[in-house]
């Protein structure tokens, strides 16, 4: 099948422009967990929370949106499993099931998933499709992580919205507008809206 023949059938994501294989699928899902292994690295403490800024929403959000909901589901989910099982691939070096941050992991799970499937739709195709497409995933997230966050720590509600969401709006923003950037600029330069 020719790129172009993918690449203008409705419903297509960024990944759906490769050839067509197994091959590609696993290729794709193996590398999207290790982005998200390697952007998690990018690690900056905040000061009075458990949970550092880093890279690793973005790139969540971005191999969802890119991959489309079945393969962004399924890089997370190796994402999460392999941390899970002990590989320090998780932000600053960590693993395992039990830090407080790992809500955030398991947001990022249902971020992708949902945001994969709404760039089926289009949503990565224009700069304010896909500026709502990621607060979407933004606030999937943090439905996620700030509760965990909450029981892991005993911590109030409150004081986990404090401590788990506020001080990351900003960056959230930024990392926004990159993808606000790329995505469309992405689909620009195959030729296809």
């Amino acid at each position: 099948m020719s790129t172009a023949s993918v690449s203008s059938r409705p419903g297509a994501v960024l990944a759906d422009l490769l050839p067509a294989s197994r091959v590609r699928d696993i290729a794709l899902v193996v590398g999207g967990a290790a982005l998200t292994s390697l952007a998690a690295q990018l690690s900056v403490p905040v000061p009075g929370s458990p949970v550092p800024v880093t890279g690793q929403t973005f790139a969540a959000l971005l191999v969802g949106t890119a991959f489309g909901a079945r393969r962004g589901f399924l890089s997370l989910a190796l994402y999460a499993l392999v941390g899970m099982a002990g590989v320090p691939w998780f932000a600053g070096g960590t693993s395992g099931a039990g830090g407080a941050s790992f809500g955030y992991v398991l947001g990022m799970l249902l971020a992708a998933t949902v945001v994969g499937a709404l760039a089926r739709r289009g949503a990565d195709r224009s700069v304010l499709r896909t500026a709502a497409t990621m607060a979407l995933g933004s606030a999937l997230i943090y439905a996620v992580g700030v509760p965990y966050l909450a029981l892991s720590t005993g911590m109030s509600f409150g004081a986990a919205v404090a401590a788990g969401l506020t001080p990351f709006l900003i960056g959230d923003a930024l990392k926004a507008a990159l993808a606000m950037g790329l995505l469309p600029a992405a689909w620009k330069l195959v030729g296809r809206k």
